[in-house]
């Protein structure tokens, strides 16, 4: 297998090092930045994520890459709450994101998943074929950490069940995201990242 290089978008979040940690594994090449001219000669993205919209948003928007990211043309993976970011609107402090993918993020609800954030294991659901979920296998789980979640929608490539099912796994053109860790998950997770990196 050829491995691209991949440029994940330094954001300062808690989980660069579980990524990159997690590309290294799978010997392929990678690199921190937020020039925008390294992102956009990229020929993979990577924007991880954890914690809370509002200042991830204000740190993109600071390096100006909340104009930079939506026009990338390779392929760009969001990690957790970057994935989150990759959508017009969350609910989250009324938050605007990216935009690159329809649809908003709203919170779970305590009355029909119990503890809120969703977090630890659980399994996900494949519903339709794409080369980013092949060889996941029909019990893949996965490990999640959020309190809001995006609802089910033709973007949707899997899903995971918390008081209902949502979007665990999300496609829009060279825009991918997944909800959950990959870089925590196992096999399941390198499989995801490895699909990602492409032949």
């Amino acid at each position: 297998m050829s491995v691209r290089e991949v440029v994940v978008v330094d954001s300062g979040v808690a989980n660069l090092g579980s990524v990159m940690a997690a590309l290294a594994r799978l010997d392929a090449p990678a690199r921190l930045s937020t020039d925008p001219a390294v992102l956009r000669a990229a020929q993979r993205v990577i924007l991880p994520g954890v914690g809370a919209a509002a200042p991830a948003m204000a740190r993109l928007r600071e390096r100006g890459l909340d104009a930079v990211i939506p026009t990338l043309t390779c392929p760009v993976l969001g990690i957790c709450l970057g994935m989150q970011l990759l959508f017009e609107h969350t609910d989250e402090a009324g938050v605007d994101c990216l935009g690159v993918v329809p649809g908003r993020l709203r919170r779970f609800e305590e009355a029909r998943c119990g503890r809120v954030p969703h977090m630890g294991w659980n399994r996900l659901e494949v519903l339709r074929d794409d080369p980013l979920v092949r060889g996941f296998g029909a019990q893949a789980y996965a490990y999640f950490v959020h309190s809001y979640h995006a609802e089910v929608g033709p973007h949707t490539l899997a899903t995971c069940d918390y008081g209902g099912p949502f979007a665990a796994v999300v496609q829009h053109r060279n825009f991918f995201g997944a909800q959950f860790h990959p870089e925590r998950s196992a096999a399941v997770g390198a499989t995801l990242i490895r699909n990602f990196l492409g032949p």
